[in-house]
């Protein structure tokens, strides 16, 4: 059955002034809880910090992302997902809440480059902030490229990630290596 598993575009690669890449696999864990009164309780299963308002914290092989005041999304090994939603379930039993795997139903992307050209590659396609005091690493934003929904946050100055539903995948692939293509340069970041 492993065999049907498959990422929403396996290899997918395009290089221009930064490198955009479908990452694989990767697990994703919505959670729906009332933070404030169970963050122990998600710290002692993740092994990260509740992360602040539009902050994500690294765990223990996992990060945490604040969402919204009720929602977090946790990033996982994809083999784990099933396990994170067991053990957060077991954690938050007796509290109302939310714990689902949604591996399957997103796609994340790499986008990674100088720094200038890797925030007018992103910039050119959302209507947020993507300046370096807007967005810095650590956060995540949620956002639009364009006509979908999508979430972006930086791994560090030269490196982005960006995750998106699956059924939209070829449509932000496409959309981020055009926007990344030589010669559409805007040199504002």
């Amino acid at each position: 059955m492993s065999d049907l598993v498959k990422s929403a575009l396996p290899g997918a690669r395009a290089e221009g002034s930064v490198t955009v890449e479908e990452m694989g696999l990767q697990g994703m864990v919505t959670l729906r809880a009332d933070l404030l009164a169970s963050g122990a309780a998600i710290a002692g299963v993740t092994g990260a910090e509740m992360p602040g308002i539009r902050a994500i914290s690294a765990g223990q092989g996992c990060h945490v992302a604040w969402m919204s005041p009720d929602e977090l999304l946790i990033l996982c090994d994809h083999g784990r997902a099933g396990a994170m939603v067991a053990d957060l379930t077991a954690a938050l039993s007796g509290q109302h809440h939310l714990a689902v795997n949604v591996s399957d139903a997103r796609a994340l992307f790499r986008v990674a480059g100088p720094a200038g050209p890797l925030r007018d590659t992103l910039a050119k396609i959302t209507p947020a902030d993507m300046s370096a005091e807007a967005l810095a690493p650590g956060e995540i934003r949620r956002t639009r490229l364009q006509q979908v929904a999508a979430a972006i946050w930086f791994e560090s100055a030269t490196e982005a990630r960006v995750i998106c539903f699956r059924s939209v995948a070829r449509y932000v692939f496409d959309l981020l290596a055009m926007s990344a293509k030589p010669g559409g340069a805007v040199g504002y970041h």
